[in-house]
Parts: structure tokens; sequence; C-alpha cells
């Protein structure tokens, strides 16, 4: 028989937690020997045990008082249903860790995998990361404004790497964020871009449509404000003129 101190060491409680399951029910309380103690069996160490297991799992008391008095084949039972709701806690902060992790970037957040490739073939192309999170930035609007059309999307944007002349393209693009306006590699870019349109049947002048390798967002650059504007007019005039 044991002492409630030796109780409360063998299922690894203090006798303060023990005396509170007694408070509480879960735990009855023996009654006194002859020489004034209370002696626990072995059985109240088992459910002790019992007990501090499942609290630890989370288990609300009540519950646990109703496992406790269940018959066997029912205890088990309950027992097979807290593993498994246990199992899909710790699929459910497996993910969050995961989401955790992406915070760092956002766009694992925001984007399909598919795109994200997309992003990291980029950077491995050596494109500076002011134009990944412009591409990024893009795909984001592109999802919410034509969800229908990413896949369309995707498909021509990893065909695009394909190509030598359209990567060649983007990564002058890239290059060219931090050249001056009337920098002369602009006008080039500008002949090289016009020339890329016309070839693969693009027309900038038509809303929606949008010259090659760059985003929605890529006016905040002065120069891509006028390779913008002279594509489209360009555009325009073919347009005019047919």
């Amino acid at each position: 028989m044991l002492t409630i101190g030796q109780l409360a060491s063998t299922a690894g409680v203090t006798v303060r937690t023990v005396r509170h399951y007694h408070q509480v029910g879960l735990l009855p309380e023996p009654e006194r020997d002859g020489s004034g103690y209370r002696r626990y069996s072995a059985q109240a160490a088992v459910d002790l045990i019992r007990i501090r297991t499942l609290a630890d799992a989370g288990v609300p008391l009540a519950r646990i008082d109703e496992m406790l008095r269940a018959r066997p084949e029912e205890f088990a039972a309950a027992v097979a249903d807290l593993d498994a709701e246990l199992e899909r806690r710790i699929e459910q902060l497996a993910e969050h860790r995961r989401r955790i992790a992406d915070l760092a970037s956002g766009e694992r957040l925001a984007l399909p995998p598919e795109v994200v490739a997309i992003l990291d073939r980029m950077r491995a192309l050596g494109v500076g990361e002011q134009s990944v999170r412009l591409e990024r930035d893009t795909w984001i609007l592109h999802q919410a404004l034509d969800p229908e059309a990413m896949r369309r999307g995707i498909q021509e944007k990893n065909a695009s790497f394909d190509d030598p002349e359209t990567t060649r393209l983007f990564l002058l693009c890239d290059q060219s964020l931090d050249w001056a306006p009337d920098d002369p590699r602009v006008d080039r870019l500008i002949d090289d871009l016009d020339a890329w349109e016309v070839a693969h049947g693009r027309d900038s002048s038509r809303p929606g449509n949008q010259a090659v390798i760059f985003s929605r967002l890529a006016e905040a650059s002065p120069t891509w404000q006028r390779i913008l504007g002279e594509i489209a007019h360009r555009a325009r005039r073919r347009h005019t003129a047919d």
C-alpha cells in the first residue's frame, strides 16, 4: 500500500495534484487506516497515471472522468479516438510549421507550386530579386483577377524560358531596371522587344495584353515606363496601319 507521497512520486505528479484530483472526483480518496494514514492501492496508481497521461494530452477533466468510468472495451475505443485526434493535431502542427517557414519569402503562401518553381527558375538564371518580386506580384494579381488562365500562363512562361532569345531578352529586361531612361541601351532593348512582339503575334496596345517579360508593377522603374509606353505606341501604330 502506498502513502499519498509515494503515489504522487509513482505517477510523476505532486501531492497537491493528487489532492486536486480528489477534490474534482477523478480519484477516490481512501479512508484512513488505524494509524491515521490514507493508503493507496496499485489500482489507484494505475488510475492516477492514466489521469495524468490524459490530462497532459489535453483531454478535459470531465472527459477523463467519463473514460475512467467506462468499461474496458469502451476505454480502449476512447483511447483509439484520442490517438487519431492527436495524429490530426500533429499533421496540423506540421502544416503550421511549414507555412511559418514559408513566411520569409511569402510566395509559397500565396502561389501554387508551379509558379514558385518559375520564380526559382528565374533565380537560377541569374535574374535579380527585384525582378523576381515583380514577377511574383504579377502572378498574385493574375491569380486574383483571372484564375482560369493561370495554367495557360504557367505553360507559356515555362516555354519562354526554354527559348534562348526570350531568355536573353528577359535577362536584359532585368538589367534595365537600373538603367537611366535615356541610356542608349534602352533604345536597342525597345527595338528587340518590339521585334519579339511582332514575331510572336503580341499586341501591347490591346487591353489585358503585356509585352514580354515584364509585370504590371514594372512602372516602378522610370526606364520601364518609357519602354512600356514606346512598345504600346508602336503596337497601336501597326494596328492603325492595318
